[in-house]
């Protein structure tokens, strides 16, 4: 029983991340009907952002609990700032052209910004991985049992933390702001929300921003959890994410938290349980499996072709 709870508050934070990561994939597909395939690069450089500000405020050595709290808000404005620059140019430079053209061309861009993403990060960074030793210590053993003791970690604690206040900020957001009524009505119709004075433009540049801005959270939460980072891992993250949101429903912001969580879940209890070598193929097994009896995901609607 207490390796099960463990492996259960392992697979929810790691399931916390994957789900931010895919609400940047949910979020575009909604409104746009693409993929944004360098959104996972982009959780990438968000990482490698709040590691250059770590190393550049001096936070790798001891730091008093209030000034590491203080800066740690600080990398997390500057690197969420700075992604969601990239997530803007993104969208300007590889999207808006091609947002009237065949279905085809902005998945094949999406993946061409995808490879000059990770590769101008190796380049300018080397590919070696990248360390960061523990910033936030400390944790607390709730159940011990056989032997075994299981540990709540404050970087865990953190990490839903943030997760459930984010969900519930960007809810608020989508449910009683105008920006959040623009996005639903460009979902639904962009040319009919454009004739009733949505900018639709904006809107969608926006969607881009905001969902970047995401990314850039879960960067810096994946390195502070698992403190190693290289070039690699937006395209690990990203396809996993992005796993996780056709999974929940793509289109459904519920279902990519949902969809993150179940991952993180399958990974942490079939790295628990079984093989560690075969965690992915489980993950996606299950994804194959639900989309066989529920096409849309668990939440996600049946689209409906306009005539």
């Amino acid at each position: 029983m207490e390796y099960f709870v463990q492996q259960l508050i392992n697979g929810i934070t790691l399931g916390s991340i994957y789900g931010l990561i895919a609400i940047g994939y949910t979020m575009v597909y909604g409104i746009i009907g693409m993929i944004n395939f360098a959104h996972g690069d982009v959780f990438m450089i968000g990482s490698f952002i709040s590691l250059i500000v770590i190393v550049a405020l001096g936070l790798t050595g001891a730091t008093s609990t209030g000034v590491l709290i203080l800066a740690l808000l600080l990398v997390l404005l500057i690197s969420m700032s700075l992604t969601a620059v990239w997530g803007w140019t993104i969208e300007r430079l590889a999207y808006r052209p091609l947002r009237g053209s065949f279905r085809l061309a902005p998945l094949i861009t999406a993946i061409g910004m995808s490879i000059v993403l990770y590769n101008a990060v190796q380049i300018s960074q080397g590919a070696r991985v990248k360390p960061l030793q523990p910033l936030i210590t400390g944790s607390h053993a709730i159940m011990e049992g056989n032997g075994f003791q299981v540990v709540l970690s404050n970087i865990q604690i953190l990490i839903v933390l943030t997760t459930v206040t984010l969900m519930g900020v960007f809810t608020y957001v989508i449910t009683k702001t105008s920006l959040g009524r623009s996005q639903r009505a460009c979902e639904q119709d962009r040319t009919m929300a454009a004739l009733t004075g949505v900018n639709v433009d904006r809107t969608i540049s926006l969607t881009f921003v905001i969902g970047a801005a995401l990314a850039s959270v879960a960067g810096l939460m994946f390195l502070l959890y698992y403190g190693v980072i290289d070039f690699y891992i937006g395209f690990v993250a990203g396809i996993k994410a992005f796993t996780a949101a056709v999974l929940g429903g793509i289109g459904s912001l519920p279902g990519a938290m949902l969809g993150g969580l179940i991952i993180g879940l399958i990974e942490t209890f079939w790295s628990g349980y079984f093989s560690v070598e075969y965690k992915d193929v489980a993950a996606f097994s299950l994804l194959a499996i639900v989309l066989i009896f529920l096409p849309s995901g668990l939440l996600g609607r049946p689209e409906i072709e306009k005539v």
